[in-house]
């Protein structure tokens, strides 16, 4: 890249011009030539591609041979742009046309003959898949004579022993795969998500395997990823306000809007959409929690139009999920997998959720010096902030919650790890071409992938009976060798402020709460005791009663202005009367408010015997006593925060030792009494001890 460097070249070029003669110097070239790995000049390259001496090349063997040294790993026929290899030896053959060296029969034979390139030798790599994707970025990043003549080291990522593990659990249950349920190939890729090291690539069951195209990388390739794209929805919505607890109706819906609710087109070349479930079953009022953890589709394609395609989009390419470029691509099948990404992506999105909201994107390279020593390159972790950390928890929660997903699974699935926190989603495309396991714990995240590299079907399965096996089988191996950490817990949230649908309600919008014992309205001095919400019946679809685009809002909407409403509607409406939820009027709302719950109702107490001071390790005695117009139910006893004891009569005499609960000073003594009806009355006195 220096002028020096071309003035050099430029001096040597003309004393090769003077020794030589081009026909020697082109001889000198196709000796030296570099075709990837330690495979150098034509004749190496045509015995290790072809298995045959240069001499006896075909045409169109010359031409792949031709167009390799210009980037010979890039282009390595066992790699992963083996379509892009056909298209240079295109133009190589198209050249040569042009330029008279060949005649227009001779070009078009060669176009049309099918050359078959001998099986890559196991030559005793270890971990080859991830050693090429090394050997790519570098040559991409420094360039191929930089890569040849520099004499790097190159210090990476990967961890073996993880890396030996998967290999072997990957040809043993890819094996069994096939014998079973059609699967031929696998692959696998774990993360650390805190740095975003790559620990694992394994691109399929065995490199050097022929009959699979085994040099093939699945581990970066792009595939449909089923139900295991559902998390990134769910997450953009929770960042728009909605709660794991917010409810969607479950029921035989039609999403397209060229349609009627029943499925029929409006116009002639109108395309119909009404998706079944994985087990064709419609299950009614579910939470977001229970569909994501169940995976159940209808809810799920529900979520993405509440959360908003753009917006789901940008939270999954602001996570990693880099392939997924033109969003008019995509429609409502999104959710479901439409798109397509590869397990590279994946491993690496989910470690968000695992590394609370903060993105490491994934690196292969801790450190690269050349041969004098210098760093070229080196590690440096730089989390992002790409998704809140409460939004990250709920969605370790929900994908960790065994008994929200145990309808689906059975309560002791392979997806379930006991004593361990483990999140993770299933995924299966509708044609079963692909199925995936993706999961994750604060320290690993793994991405598994399940198929055929020629794209064939595999035996009609889910997810859970084809990859979860084997990816249970790695992180199983995992966990052990890391240390224990659990997800930490979203924050509570009081819900009771919120649209009804968010707070788990479906029965209707409308509610009031009242006094279980007056039966009248509720007032702040009723006590959570004896409150309780009645809903008035009224069943809608969520988009009835909230503001889809601002779902904690107040302020008045008009459904009518959202395109799926007349779509969602009637289904709801259909299964409320089916299941006889009529709707209620309001006439039946109390108008009187709680009378028992008054500040004249509350117990009436006083203590005896108590003193300002106490000496050190001096009891403290004294004499409670109570009455009002209910029974006393109970008395609670607490000193400087710590609760001491409770006590069931309205009169007792009582004493402690203060140095058992603090060691400070002083500290307050709290008596709480409660009567029959959750009517209270607190008693503060501040004590000091020397």
């Amino acid at each position: 890249k220096k002028i020096s460097r071309k003035l050099k070249e430029w001096i040597l070029a003309l004393k090769l011009e003077q020794e030589l003669s081009k026909e020697e110097i082109l001889e000198l070239y196709l000796n030296e030539s570099p075709y990837g790995g330690n495979i150098y000049g034509i004749e190496e390259a045509s015995g290790m591609f072809f298995n045959k001496r240069a001499s006896d090349l075909t045409l169109t063997e010359s031409a792949y041979l031709a167009a390799l040294p210009q980037a010979p790993t890039f282009y390595s026929p066992y790699g992963n742009n083996k379509d892009k290899l056909e298209e240079r030896k295109n133009l190589v053959l198209q050249r040569m046309f042009e330029n008279g060296f060949i005649t227009k029969e001779d070009y078009n034979k060669a176009l049309e003959e099918k050359v078959e390139f001998h099986p890559q030798r196991d030559i005793g790599i270890k971990a080859p898949h991830f050693v090429f994707y090394i050997i790519d970025y570098l040559e991409n990043k420094y360039g191929r004579r930089a890569v040849e003549e520099r004499g790097f080291k190159v210090l990476t990522t990967l961890d073996f022993t993880l890396q030996q593990k998967a290999e072997e659990i990957i040809k043993k249950f890819a094996l069994e795969n096939e014998e079973k349920f059609n699967a031929r190939n696998a692959g696998l890729i774990a993360i650390d998500p805190k740095t975003g090291q790559i620990l694992v690539m394994v691109g399929s069951r065995d490199y050097f395997d022929e009959e699979i195209d085994g040099n093939f990388n699945v581990a970066t390739s792009h595939r449909q990823p089923g139900s295991a794209f559902k998390p990134f929805v769910y997450a953009t919505a929770f960042t728009k306000g909605y709660t794991p607890e917010s409810v969607v109706f479950d029921v035989e819906t039609e999403f397209s809007t060229e349609c009627s609710p029943e499925g029929k087109p409006l116009k002639s070349n109108a395309i119909c959409y009404m998706p079944q479930n994985y087990d064709n079953l419609f299950r009614g009022p579910v939470s977001l929690r229970e569909a994501l953890a169940q995976s159940i589709n209808i809810p799920a394609i529900k979520t993405l139009y509440l959360a908003g395609l753009r917006d789901s989009l940008r939270t999954a390419k602001d996570m990693g999920i880099t392939s997924l470029t033109n969003v008019d691509r995509y429609g409502l099948t999104l959710v479901l997998g439409g798109g397509e990404v590869s397990p590279l992506e994946m491993a690496s999105a989910y470690g968000v959720f695992a590394n609370d909201g903060e993105r490491n994107p994934y690196s292969i390279i801790l450190k690269i010096e050349d041969s004098k020593g210098n760093v070229l390159e080196e590690q440096k972790v730089m989390p992002k902030r790409v998704l809140s950390a409460n939004v990250a928890r709920q969605i370790s929660d929900v994908l960790s919650d065994n008994t929200a997903r145990a309808p689906a699974f059975g309560s002791n699935s392979p997806l379930y790890f006991g004593s361990r926190d483990v999140a993770v989603k299933t995924g299966t495309t509708n044609d079963y071409r692909d199925a995936w396991t993706v999961g994750y714990t604060p320290n690993i995240s793994v991405a598994a992938w399940a198929g055929n590299n020629d794209n064939r079907s595999m035996e009609k399965k889910v997810a859970g009976f084809i990859i979860t096996p084997l990816w249970r089988a790695f992180m199983e191996y995992a966990i052990e060798q890391l240390p224990n950490e659990s997800f930490k817990n979203p924050d509570s949230e009081d819900l009771s402020e919120l649209p009804s649908p968010l707070r788990g309600i479906w029965k209707g919008g409308v509610s009031y709460t009242i006094d279980t014992i007056s039966g009248k309205l509720a007032t702040d001095r009723t006590p959570k005791e004896t409150r309780k919400e009645i809903v008035v019946v009224n069943p809608h679809s969520i988009l009835y009663w909230i503001d889809k685009d601002n779902p904690r809002s107040k302020e008045s909407f008009n459904p009518e202005d959202y395109s799926q409403f007349r779509l969602w509607e009637p289904p709801v409406l259909a299964w409320a009367k089916k299941y006889g939820f009529t709707q209620q009027s309001n006439t039946g709302t109390p108008t009187e408010y709680d009378d028992i719950h008054i500040e004249s109702n509350n117990p009436s107490a006083s203590l005896q015997g108590l003193k300002n001071e106490y000496l050190n390790n001096e009891n403290i005695s004294f004499t409670v006593m109570s009455q009002g117009t209910y029974p006393i139910k109970r008395i609670d006893i607490f000193f400087a925060g710590r609760y001491i004891t409770t006590k069931n009569m309205s009169s007792f005499s009582y004493s402690f030792n203060p140095r058992e609960y603090s060691n400070e000073k002083s500290g307050t003594l709290k008596i709480v009494v409660i009567d029959s009806v959750y009517n209270k009355t607190e008693l503060l006195q501040t004590i000091k001890i020397q």
